[in-house]
């Protein structure tokens, strides 16, 4: 899968307040190497930089969102042993979490296969919005292996200990429409109004207020790590501050006027 391919294994561009992030190793059904762990997390984190990106997606090349861990590169650095190895769990693992901090929304378009590393990336995003029928699942256990982008931590905090363990142990596939059910994802789309589906909700979330989304963004994470007390004091705060601040005062004034019009 490896072969002589020089494309970058990670696209990026922008439409409007749009960045989009492609995964670009369609020959190997987008599986992740060290190289496409590190570019993601790049490539996430220049988007967000940019001023003018207001929400991110994340999707994949060929039809496929991502099948995992690439084999033959997990095989040939086993060679080298747990140094080597590391790095291939180390960039994805930064790749994940680096999403949850960054203060644009990320989002998920998932279809065709969301395997094993790909089913935790799309975990990891802010949102993911799955074709009806696409083919989700960590199947680690399938091929004797265990998880190694998060999938242990992450699925029993989305769905609960029950659904976690049976799904991780078992590696049975779901649907889109079954990953929309448990929680997984936010949407699932018929195969005809995916696209049209995943544009629209894009564009819906690239015309709210920048400054709005991330603090609302902050705070659901950040309740996540804390006590609902320690939470809802976080949400006090961050709310009289940003009530009183410019860009929700033109919010405020926008909305009466419209109400006297």
């Amino acid at each position: 899968m490896n072969g002589t391919r020089t494309d970058p294994p990670v696209l990026v561009r922008r439409e409007g307040a749009v960045g989009h992030v492609l995964l670009n190793r369609p020959e190997a059904m987008n599986a992740v190497t060290v190289e496409l762990g590190a570019r993601l997390e790049q490539a996430l984190r220049d988007l967000a930089a940019d001023g003018t990106v207001r929400v991110i997606v994340v999707r994949g090349a060929g039809g496929t969102f991502s099948v995992g861990g690439d084999f033959h590169e997990v095989e040939r650095l086993r060679a080298g042993g747990p140094d080597a190895l590391t790095p291939l769990f180390v960039n994805f693992g930064r790749a994940c979490a680096s999403i949850a901090e960054l203060p644009v929304p990320v989002v998920a378009a998932v279809e065709g296969y969301a395997m094993a590393g790909g089913f935790e990336l799309m975990q990891a995003c802010d949102i993911a919005l799955v074709r009806a029928d696409a083919r989700l699942a960590d199947n680690h256990a399938n091929f004797g292996q265990v998880p190694g982008g998060g999938g242990s931590q992450r699925l029993p905090r989305l769905v609960g200990r029950q659904r976690a363990l049976g799904h991780l142990l078992s590696g049975e596939r779901l649907t889109g429409e079954q990953a929309a059910a448990w929680g997984l994802a936010y949407r699932s789309f018929a195969a005809e109004d995916f696209e049209q589906g995943v544009a629209a909700f894009a564009e819906r979330l690239a015309d709210r207020s920048g400054d709005a989304l991330a603090k609302i963004k902050k705070l659901v994470y950040g309740g996540l790590g804390t006590t609902l007390v320690d939470g809802l004091a976080l949400e006090l705060d961050t709310v009289v501050e940003h009530v009183c601040g410019d860009a929700a005062g033109a919010g405020i004034a926008a909305f009466t006027r419209s109400e006297r019009a």
